[in-house]
């Protein structure tokens, strides 16, 4: 851990647990595995809320909280859009529209394939790829081809440029970040994804805002993530989980570290490390 990472995790009760999904709730094939379906009722059942926070859009969430049986608060765009199981919406954030011309101005002659969320559906530059595929799955729905992004602009929730040049995509996130960082929140999901939303879209104040519909203090929670964008949340709960196969820089941010997505990492950090904690805090038996 390093001398940058929050304090050691205190004594407060978890009373919620807030988890990332790609990377960390789901395996690499993006199924909920039965194991941590069970982990997360287990949760529930001691009486701990429960709810993802998640860079995928609502469509993309919505089977998980289908399966999981999620009635609570969840938050998609990195917390730019709270919202229920229903559809209702609490909070809603879009990209300003200068920030979504800036970027993409910035992008034009990166080799980078295009993604832009809004209105609840996915529009993409290409059809084609094994990202695409994945994203279809993540987001639940196939996209839209367009050649012109230009009339998304002003309604974006997120834009999203792909690439498998890594050291490409991350020179073109900090040229992003210098040009935009004050007025977006500008994040990695994964090495190969660079995410532009909201300033108030980021896992810090997504955080938050749940904690909030819980009625429960940053203290009380314990979230669970694997990338770059969910430092601000790691860096702001009570008990900050990185999963095995985070980045060390993430790790090092972390008050723990569980194993691995596809080895049930999330239903191993319930049993072994926030199970424990709860009969701490109790003096009961996990």
């Amino acid at each position: 851990m390093s001398a940058d990472a929050p304090a050691r995790a205190g004594a407060e009760p978890i009373r919620l647990v807030v988890s990332d999904i790609d990377g960390t709730l789901v395996d690499k094939q993006k199924q909920l595995t039965p194991a941590t379906a069970d982990a997360v009722l287990r949760l529930e059942r001691a009486g701990v809320g429960f709810t993802v926070i998640s860079a995928r859009p609502m469509s993309g969430i919505m089977p998980i909280a289908e399966t999981l049986a999620i009635d609570a608060p969840m938050a998609a765009f990195n917390g730019g859009i709270i919202f229920r199981r229903d559809g209702s919406i609490a909070e809603h954030h879009v990209i300003d529209p200068d920030v979504v011309r800036g970027v993409m101005a910035i992008a034009a002659d990166a080799p980078v394939d295009i993604w832009v969320f809004a209105d609840d559906r996915w529009y993409a530059s290409t059809e084609v790829g094994h990202h695409v595929d994945s994203e279809r799955v993540s987001s639940n729905q196939a996209p839209v081809i367009v050649e012109d992004f230009s009339d998304l602009y002003e309604r974006a929730d997120k834009v999203t440029f792909v690439s498998d040049d890594h050291a490409m995509l991350a020179d073109l996130a900090e040229r992003c970040k210098a040009a935009h960082g004050a007025d977006a929140t500008i994040a990695q999901s994964q090495v190969y994804y660079l995410d532009v939303t909201a300033l108030a879209a980021n896992k810090g104040d997504g955080l938050a805002a749940l904690a909030r519909t819980f009625d429960q203090p940053l203290a009380a929670v314990a979230v669970m993530g694997d990338q770059y964008n969910d430092v601000p949340m790691l860096e702001r709960a009570g008990l900050a989980i990185a999963m095995g196969n985070a980045p060390d820089l993430v790790k090092a941010i972390a008050h723990q570290v569980t194993t691995g997505n596809d080895v049930d990492g999330v239903a191993h950090a319930i049993e072994t490390i926030i199970f424990p904690r709860l009969a701490a805090s109790t003096g009961a038996s996990a």
